[in-house]
């Protein structure tokens, strides 16, 4: 984990404790102070588990002195009824912990359990899944080390660590070429991927020297066909409205890539249940 990722998962739990907690959890003072309890918390349902750190953080702000002990490892796929991680500690802490501790883990193992499936649909091709920028506000960055943590790959963090060029910026630049070659004289060195929706704007921005092509919306005899166009000049990405269902015959036609908004946008958190005793 690296130290940028720290301080990610330092703000998220900052700011999920400070929504939950607001002034004070009213409910945990019908608790003695001194009380002490154990808990765990099981999964009901086969998932793909990520977001221990997160957990780990979340009680660590609540309360210094709750143990946390973690059963299986980050990224492992359990089976329903698994005990994930035990707890031990003051009462009060492990009730106000709870809820922001689950919703992290349940909403990043979702988004794994997801990438996973999707990852092992395609495993007997080369192509690379991608996510997108279809994520929930604030939790960006954990749901893109979520995608990865499932098998899958992260395409450009945001609008500043890679350039996009959409038919928009096109219009605005006056042509496909002229687009690329301002985005080289801006950013040297920073990746330019632009969007076609035709093979004619595809042979221009492999003309113009982009470094990843995205073709949106292309039928599979036409990304066949711009697979053989591109002959390895650039990387090919293949966009729109993909699923679980035309995955597998667009990961055959040879792209090097498919970006995938589902990956993020429509994953289901995983049902998690913590267990309580004093």
């Amino acid at each position: 984990m690296t130290n940028d990722l720290d301080s990610v998962i330092l703000k998220n739990v900052i700011d999920a404790l400070a929504e939950d907690i607001g002034s004070g959890d009213i409910t945990a003072q019908l608790i003695p102070e001194d009380t002490l309890a154990k808990a765990h918390v099981i999964t009901r349902e086969d998932s793909v588990i990520c977001g221990s750190q997160w957990v780990n953080e979340v009680f660590r702000q609540v309360d210094k002195r709750i143990k946390v002990v973690w059963h299986i490892k980050e990224g492992d796929r359990v089976q329903a009824n698994t005990t994930l991680f035990s707890l031990e500690g003051p009462a009060r802490g492990l009730l106000t912990g709870e809820r922001a501790a689950l919703n992290f883990l349940q909403t990043l193992s979702g988004t794994a359990t997801l990438c996973r499936e999707y990852a092992e649909l395609v495993s007997h091709t080369k192509v690379k899944l991608l996510d997108t920028r279809k994520t929930i506000p604030g939790l960006r960055r954990a749901q893109k080390y979520a995608v990865k943590c499932g098998g899958c790959h992260n395409h450009r963090i945001g609008l500043y660590d890679a350039f996009l060029i959409k038919e928009n910026h096109i219009m605005a630049c006056g042509s496909i070429k002229k687009a690329i070659t301002r985005a080289h004289e801006i950013a040297p060195g920073k990746p330019v991927e632009v969007e076609v929706e035709s093979m004619n704007e595809l042979e221009q921005a492999l003309n113009a020297r982009a470094d990843i092509i995205m073709l949106d919306n292309f039928d599979n005899k036409a990304l066949i066909n711009s697979v053989s166009l591109s002959a390895g000049r650039a990387k090919l990405e293949a966009s729109g409205g993909i699923n679980d269902q035309t995955l597998v015959p667009i990961a055959e036609t040879g792209v090097d890539y498919i970006s995938i908004g589902a990956l993020t946008k429509d994953c289901k958190a995983i049902d998690l249940s913590m267990r309580f005793s004093l």
